[in-house]
């Protein structure tokens, strides 16, 4: 009979939790998604080709058709969804350029590659002619690239919050190369 007492059968109704353990069960579980952390994405220029480049160092002035190809990297366990957005291309943050970025999604984990196409010209630099000329004949054109992309993370079509992606790149347009070089992002 002792045997018995230790070992109790089951309640009758199937529910083997009292309610002190399954209020400790919910407890634990409210916890657990407090500490899901959502990272903000990430938003970088991954490289550019150009299908016009016309820069005259005499002048000084450039005209280029830039096709840059971005990445939105997300780490997070759910989809980034993000609103349209424009990217500002800047000399010495004199704004040369814009490229306008359609909403799109990334996918939970992976990095979303968008292209776009930017015309980048000189015509608001007259008062930078003598640092412009400078730099056409290195043949090194600075430029630095920014944007926000606003948008939400959802994880499991539960749970959404507000992210967003910033970026804030430095880069070099080599003339003679007709490339971009030395992108640095942060």
């Amino acid at each position: 009979m002792a045997e018995k007492d230790a070992y109790p059968l089951a309640p009758a109704n199937g529910h083997a939790r009292n309610d002190a353990e399954s209020a400790a069960v919910h407890a634990d579980e409210l916890r657990r998604k407090k500490r899901i952390k959502f990272k903000s994405p990430k938003f970088r220029v991954r490289e550019a080709s150009f299908s016009s480049f016309e820069v005259n160092p005499g002048t000084p002035s450039f005209s280029m058709k830039m096709n840059a190809q971005l990445g939105v990297k997300n780490t997070n366990f759910g989809h980034f969804k993000f609103d349209n957005s424009t990217i500002v291309f800047s000399y010495m943050g004199i704004p040369v350029g814009e490229a306008f970025v359609p909403k799109a999604r990334a996918r939970a984990r992976t990095t979303k590659k968008l292209t776009v196409t930017v015309d980048l010209t000189s015509t608001a630099l007259a008062s930078m002619n003598s640092q412009l000329g400078t730099d056409l004949s290195r043949g090194v054109l600075p430029l630095t690239s920014s944007s926000k992309l606003s948008g939400k993370v959802h994880l499991m079509k539960v749970m959404k919050k507000k992210k967003s992606a910033q970026m804030n790149c430095t880069m070099e347009v080599n003339t003679q190369l007709q490339s971009i070089q030395n992108v640095k992002c942060k």
